[in-house]
């Protein structure tokens, strides 16, 4: 089973920057780690090597800083990895980066399963890996919390739900997302450290994408930031110790004032 796992370089929660002319988040010379709900698929990748053998392909999309998470995907079991660098990727919204990510699969070869993390958390859409399926025009679920069994190029898995959960059959190749319900990610490895500093990474730009520049990066992208902005963590308040009646009267009057 060949499996391509799409992982992001997110910033540290504690770091984030935003740049207030573009109202995108800054990420070069910001600390930074893989998405944590990326971890789930590719440990959840490995199981699925472990149990059927193939090949681990990891991508991910960013500026150049983004290598030191792929090696972290070789230290922890990844066999190959592929970085997708230009600064014409800039600025992406969710459209134009499952754009970008379903070409650079397209050109990685034959597959049977894409995994991603359920979600992102600097954006928490959880859009990309379904837009990667739209892309590819394959099968995807959401939400992916087991898979049950592989056999003859179908895949059954549960999705996760409200209420328990749906049971899925899928031909291949198809997209998952997981949740963190899945599995339990391992560490890296001594042997997988190793790997990892000499694993070759191969590169590829926009032109090696022959992707056309109006629809990638800001100028593909149909959603934009207009203005972002830290709350007003204002902790104004009145405090009344008074018969219920009256502190009903104060609250019918606040509320009057505020036009409710």
């Amino acid at each position: 089973m060949n499996i391509i796992v799409c992982i992001k370089q997110v910033p540290d929660t504690t770091e984030i920057k935003i740049d207030p002319v573009t109202n995108t988040l800054i990420r070069e010379g910001v600390q930074s780690i893989i998405n944590p709900f990326d971890l789930y698929a590719i440990e959840e990748a490995i199981r699925l090597k472990e149990q059927y053998g193939g090949k681990i392909t990891a991508i991910s999309m960013g500026p150049p800083q983004v290598e030191s998470a792929l090696r972290e995907a070789i230290s922890i079991g990844a066999d190959e990895i592929v970085l997708l660098t230009d600064r014409k990727f800039a600025g992406a919204d969710t459209w134009a980066t499952s754009l970008t990510l379903a070409e650079a699969i397209k050109k990685a070869g034959d597959y049977d399963l894409i995994l991603f993390g359920q979600q992102a958390i600097d954006g928490d859409t959880a859009q990309v890996g379904p837009g990667v399926a739209a892309h590819l025009a394959i099968p995807q679920v959401g939400f992916v919390k087991k898979i049950e069994s592989y056999e003859n190029n179908r895949i059954i898995v549960q999705r996760l739900m409200e209420d328990g959960y749906d049971r899925i059959e899928l031909s291949l190749p198809a997209a998952l997302t997981v949740v963190k319900e899945i599995n339990i990610p391992r560490l890296p490895s001594l042997r997988g450290k190793r790997n990892a500093k000499k694993a070759e990474l191969k590169i590829m730009t926009a032109d090696d994408l022959q992707l056309d520049e109006n629809d990638i990066g800001l100028n593909g992208s149909p959603t934009q930031v207009i203005k972002i902005f830290s709350p007003d963590l204002r902790k104004e308040g009145e405090k009344h110790e008074l018969p219920a009646d009256e502190l009903a009267e104060i609250l019918y009057a606040k509320l009057k004032e505020f036009g409710k």
